[in-house]
């Protein structure tokens, strides 16, 4: 599908389907979109309706046709027949666009990075756009993605990079080069693979489920936030608490925190915990899982620096047999002068840890070493580059691979049966969406029915006179709900996808079709142009 105003180029990588047999790796490859001229303007719209959209007449019967230029047309035939008739004949798309880090470096990822605060003021700004309808955000260490419900594919992929470019500042082109891009059931598939810790770095983590909740939650009662991707996201916390009741994936497995605190072990001279000297900023969910870490590895004393006390007082009661000092984050300098390894996982969006401030610190116990960063933040709290120095070495989440590579192979062969499950799911969530498809049909073709109903029960009525009793009217009215109610049975069976394979959806779509024309109820595509002239009548004010 080309872009409006502007050549695509498509970059087809191999398949989007992972074969369950395949244990070499679960990073899925991706389809990338490279728009070569970004442009929202559309190509000049001809009068004629063949070059309006061969998909599609938007003559009426009445119009009247001179020198193939459409006279006398309606404000809907109007409205068909301009920019936005190109998609009316489009369903509404579920996209997932994006990066993580399997396709993008730290440096790249962190400009994209969207604080959980900002969530519900993202999914307005996105609902706000002229062609989506919902959006979510999932911003984790790992990945920045946002999964909207789009009018149109193109337009919708073309508005979201140009908002994800214009709050992070990188530009589109090289947006693209990094991108996940997926589309309806590829995008929902995802979303359940990320949910069930196949495409973390870690595989089979448990921590993304309850990013993936905090999504749901944070997204409660925001309006753009309903609907289908509701719907999604709610399908993928079930999946990720399926696959892990169900499978061992979760056994043996690290989490990013487990795998910092492991990665430093390993790069201690003394391979201990025992008599190093620790420093972890922030405790929040990754600082809190950093510190039971430690605390598991044999670390018995630890500095925490936070903004508040409270937190540090929590943890310090849920290990009694750890001594957890409190530093407010104004002595952080002071205290990373004091220390052989310093762990950090805070929100901060901007480092807290410059070069110059490191260049100050004295040399650690013993002069022979540097200290140590780890970093696992996104944005990074180490300022980049500070591996230069000559007394410090700095890693973040890209440098955890070597230790989540040695327990990964036993998790692979599990998460062949967990793919098998979010196949299953894959279906019944497809399958409910589907049935939303037919809910407008449904509910017109049942008004249609009761106007018919009750114009003729009326009718009935008023043949017998004023002196009929209630128990009469009682009796005509249950009578014709009746006769209605089992002549709408079959066709409204007929009308649903019941996920079980009995009515497939190309049946169901073309029952819908027929349905429309018979009773002209024009249900779909007047939904669609209504919502175009929401968007846009709030594209004009």
């Amino acid at each position: 599908m080309a872009a409006a105003g502007g050549s695509s180029a498509t970059t087809t990588l191999p398949s989007l389907r992972t074969p369950p047999s395949s244990s070499a790796s679960f990073r899925r490859p991706y389809q990338l979109r490279i728009f070569s001229k970004p442009s929202l303007k559309c190509p000049p719209v001809s009068a004629t309706s063949s070059s309006l959209n061969p998909r599609s007449e938007v003559v009426s019967d009445n119009s009247v046709q001179k020198n193939n230029i459409v006279f006398n047309t309606s404000p809907l035939q109007l409205l068909k027949a301009s920019a936005p008739n190109r998609y009316t004949m489009e369903r509404s798309s579920i996209i997932a666009i994006g990066l993580n880090i399997h396709t993008a470096p730290i440096d790249i990822r962190e400009k994209l990075a969207i604080p959980e605060v900002r969530w519900p003021q993202v999914i307005t700004e996105l609902c706000a756009l002229n062609h989506i309808e919902e959006a979510a955000v999932l911003s984790t260490c790992n990945r920045m993605e946002i999964y909207v419900l789009a009018l149109s594919q193109h337009r919708g992929v073309k508005e979201v990079n140009e908002w994800i470019s214009k709050a992070s500042g990188v530009q589109i082109a090289e947006l693209c080069k990094h991108q996940v891009l997926l589309y309806n059931e590829d995008a929902t598939q995802h979303l359940f693979e990320v949910a069930a810790g196949l495409d973390s770095l870690v595989l089979g983590e448990g921590q993304i489920l309850s990013q993936v909740k905090q999504v749901v939650k944070s997204g409660e009662g925001v309006a753009g936030f309903d609907g289908k991707i509701r719907g999604m996201f709610k399908q993928a916390i079930s999946v990720g608490k399926r696959v892990r009741s169900e499978t061992n994936i979760c056994s043996g497995s690290v989490s990013v925190s487990s795998a910092a605190v492991e990665l430093g072990l390993r790069k201690l001279s003394e391979s201990s915990y025992a008599n190093a000297r620790v420093l972890v900023v922030g405790a929040g969910k990754m600082g809190k899982l950093v510190i039971k870490h430690l605390a598991a590895k044999g670390c018995r004393k630890m500095v925490v620096v936070n903004r508040t006390e409270e937190k540090i007082n929590v943890i310090q009661r849920e290990l009694k047999d750890v001594d957890i000092v409190f530093r407010p984050l104004s002595e952080i300098i002071t205290c990373a002068a004091a220390a052989d390894i310093v762990f950090t996982s805070t929100a901060s969006e901007s480092p807290l840890f410059s070069k110059q401030d490191v260049q100050m610190l004295p040399l650690v116990r013993q002069g022979d070493r540097r200290r140590l960063f780890i970093d696992i933040s996104i944005p990074r709290n180490v300022e980049p580059g500070m591996s230069d120095l000559e007394t410090a070495f700095v890693y973040n989440v890209d440098d955890l691979e070597e230790v989540v590579a040695a327990n990964k192979e036993a998790r692979l062969q599990k998460a062949a049966e967990a793919r098998t499950i979010i196949q299953e799911e894959l279906t019944k969530f497809e399958a409910w969406k589907d049935s939303l498809e037919t809910v407008p049909t449904i509910k017109k073709f049942r008004a249609y029915v009761e106007r018919i109903r009750a114009s003729e029960v009326e009718k009935c009525l008023s043949k017998m006179g004023n002196d009929i009793s209630k128990e009469h009217k009682e009796a005509i009215y249950a009578l014709s709900m009746g006769i209605v109610n089992k002549i709408l049975h079959g066709p409204m069976q007929h009308l649903r996808c019941d996920g079980n394979g009995n009515h497939c959806l190309s049946d169901v779509l073309e029952n819908i079709r027929a349905i429309n024309r018979m009773y002209d109820l024009e249900t779909e595509i007047s939904m669609i142009e209504e919502k175009i002239r929401v968007k846009m009548g709030r594209t004009k004010k």
